[in-house]
Formats: structure tokens, sequence, C-alpha cells
């Protein structure tokens, strides 16, 4: 593990304390500046890590009090609370 990935785990622990204390803009701005180390190192940000944040607005997705999570066959289904945008990720095979 390099120095870029220890950073944006670093940041997303910030992001996620931010959250729990209702700092939404804080949230945003740790989560951008994760994918701005990720982009300029070309190392990419790990998927439990960017299934985290909301790809249009960039806040930290918190179940029950930024994201809403349901379930659904095969699939898991993750809406932002802040903008009302949706992810949807499989799970489970055949």
């Amino acid at each position: 593990m390099g120095i870029p990935a220890e950073r944006i785990e670093r940041l997303f622990a910030l992001a996620r304390e931010a959250v729990v204390d209702n700092e939404y803009d804080r949230a945003r701005e740790y989560v951008a500046r994760a994918r701005r180390i990720a982009e300029r190192n070309r190392c990419g940000i790990p998927s439990e890590l960017s299934r985290r944040a909301c790809d249009d607005c960039a806040v930290y997705l918190r179940p029950g009090k930024t994201s809403r999570v349901r379930t659904r066959p095969r699939r898991v289904v993750v809406r932002c609370r802040e903008c009302g945008a949706t992810a949807r990720y499989p799970y489970g095979g055949e």
C-alpha cells in the first residue's frame, strides 16, 4: 500500500466523521480530494470505498442518514438522499 492509497483511506474516514457531525459540505470536500489524489496518481479508489460516495454529488453515503439502501433480487439499490441519484450493485451469482 502506497502513500496515495493511505491518503485516500484517511480522507474517506474523515468524510465518514463529517457526515456523523452533519457537515455534508466538508464530507464532499474530502471525497473530492480523495478522487483527485486517485486521478493524479493513477491508482484508483478501491470498490469498497468508491461505493460509499455518490457519483453525482460526491457526498459520503451513510445508510439511513445520507442514503437509502434496498435489496432487490440479485442487486442492491442505493439512493442518495441529497441529490436523488441511484446506484445498483449486483450480488449473488448462479
